[in-house]
């Protein structure tokens, strides 16, 4: 099984320089980061992890920059967002700055998208928390349109773009109802999330991974119905706090890939934590 990581960096945190490096050394698939442009002081979204909002969320760096200066020292290491909030970005400028991460490496990005659960961060971007999502499959729909190898225009509720020349252009090939990055969706299970990951991702980002024995019969099911091909569904559990039992549980349904979580801390704490799971991943 691949292991990959997630992290909060901040302008406190190991750097995605050294943190890259450590982990294609040690062996790790991949480096998952997080996004949010700003937390607002006065909000009333509750965390949704329970108590105070951790002082990361408001530090944290820009996932495409990090990830491109992680890219810029590896060669192998899979580079993630887990999540981008598409609601809250341009997506014409997004899709440059994916598919040029994705193009500078090599075809190492994984796309995680997200809707966002912080509303007032959301608001201030001039997102409806009642149309987020039908807004995030809106934009997907326009980039996809952009990572299109021949001019392609797109016309849709809340955004529209004509044909472009748009390059650099994904790595990977057009796949199913697919193109542009490896794409994966995050989100709890549910019929609105599965009909966002058969429209236009490669796969399902769970958190945690709890419940999976009850609902990844379901969006294969769902998966099934849209017409998508079997073997081809990705679910990548998301920011887990891995040990054998857990893992080898998962590899009994068939996932391939984890995310461990690593703690927000500078060089010394972060690197304490991959010797701690250095048995996991030669394992």
């Amino acid at each position: 099984m691949r292991i990959a990581v997630t992290i909060f960096l901040t302008d406190e945190t190991i750097t995605p320089t050294r943190l890259a490096r450590e982990l294609e050394q040690r062996g790790f698939a991949g480096l998952y980061l997080p996004e949010h442009t700003h937390i607002p002081t006065e909000r009333t979204t509750p965390y949704p992890a329970g108590g105070e909002l951790p002082r990361e969320y408001g530090r944290t760096l820009d996932p495409f920059v990090a990830l491109g200066q992680a890219a810029a020292v590896t060669e192998r290491l899979g580079l993630g967002t887990g999540v981008t909030l598409v609601a809250q970005h341009d997506p014409i400028v997004l899709a440059k700055q994916a598919a040029t991460v994705d193009h500078l490496s090599g075809g190492r990005l994984t796309l995680g998208v997200g809707f966002g659960w912080n509303l007032e961060e959301a608001a201030d971007h001039g997102v409806d928390r009642r149309t987020r999502r039908d807004l995030v499959l809106d934009r997907m729909r326009l980039m996809q349109a952009l990572w299109a190898e021949e001019p392609t225009g797109y016309q849709g509720e809340f955004g529209s773009v004509r044909p472009s020349f748009a390059h650099p252009k994904p790595v990977r090939e057009p796949r199913g109802p697919v193109t542009g990055p490896r794409t994966l969706v995050g989100g709890a299970a549910g019929p609105k999330l599965f009909d966002h990951v058969c429209a236009y991702a490669d796969g399902w980002l769970p958190l945690g991974g709890r419940g999976l024995s009850e609902s990844l019969p379901r969006l294969r099911t769902r998966w099934a119905d849209a017409g998508r091909d079997p073997d081809a569904l990705q679910v990548v559990p998301y920011a887990v706090r891995p040990n054998p039992g857990k893992l080898a549980h998962f590899a009994e349904l068939g996932i391939e890939e984890v995310v461990a979580q690593l703690p927000t801390g500078d060089e010394t704490e972060v690197l304490r934590a991959l010797d701690g799971m250095a048995g996991l991943v030669t394992g």
